[in-house]
């Protein structure tokens, strides 16, 4: 599609929360808030011509690689939110992407997020085959106190559950969603623990992808002030979550 005539380089969008997105408590599940951070990223670049159904022209779709998310408090039931976006770097097949999300004007979650361009038919990263110069970049506005980083997994580590990737668990890209790694971890945690919102921020690397009926191995390492997830294949690490605690 063309560049829409609304385009702007930074991008604010509202979401009520409803209550299908959030815990027992009334508060927004954190997978939920990694969707709407996400779906304003999707709204952004489908504003400025470079969504999935543009890319797909060219067999290509935005994957992400890296995602750092640092929370001051959530948004309950009927808040409405307001995310906003914009681009810090764009090329070739990489982007950084920050995202801050508001609720009557105080910001409370920030969000660093890395981006690749992912061939669906190769299944590999190749450059990006749109254009994107009229993206105005913003390499110094940063969303979070620290950047994404690569998550240290420790030697010893504990296998605490096994799973198969289910029809359910992908997405349009055809393999398991992002935010699925995400909540199948956030499942073997304390619910205490997030129901009393005690988690500070959290990071995800995503290192391979995962397809339907893969079988996977989740592993824990406990930590005085974190907890860190990691999903094998083969015992080859997919995915790593850092966990950080207030």
């Amino acid at each position: 599609m063309p560049i829409d005539p609304n385009f702007t380089s930074i991008l604010s969008k509202d979401w009520e929360i409803n209550f299908t997105q959030c815990t027992p408590n009334g508060y927004l599940k954190y997978t939920d808030l990694c969707n709407l951070l996400q779906l304003t990223a999707a709204a952004h670049s489908e504003l400025g011509g470079i969504s999935f159904t543009d890319m797909q022209e060219f067999n290509q779709a935005w994957v992400l690689s890296r995602m750092r998310v640092e929370i001051t408090e959530l948004p309950k039931w009927r808040d409405v939110v307001t995310v906003k976006t914009w681009i810090n770097s764009l090329e070739n097949s990489r982007s950084v992407r920050a995202l801050e999300m508001y609720v009557n004007g105080k910001k409370i979650v920030g969000s660093e997020t890395f981006w690749a361009v992912f061939n669906t038919k190769a299944r590999r990263p190749e450059p990006l085959a749109l254009p994107y110069q009229h993206f105005q970049l913003y390499p110094e506005n940063k969303a979070t106190e620290m950047g994404f980083s690569k998550i240290n997994l420790p030697p010893e580590k504990e296998i605490i559950f096994e799973r198969t990737v289910f029809l359910s668990d992908l997405d349009i890209v055809n393999h398991a969603n992002n935010v699925k790694y995400l909540e199948w971890c956030l499942d073997l945690v304390d619910e205490n623990k997030i129901l009393s919102q005690q988690v500070k921020s959290f990071e995800m690397n995503f290192l391979k992808e995962l397809s339907l009926k893969d079988k996977v191995t989740i592993h824990e390492c406990i930590n005085d002030n974190n907890v860190v997830f990691s999903i094998t294949k083969e015992d080859k690490t997919c995915f790593a979550l850092q966990i950080n605690w207030k």
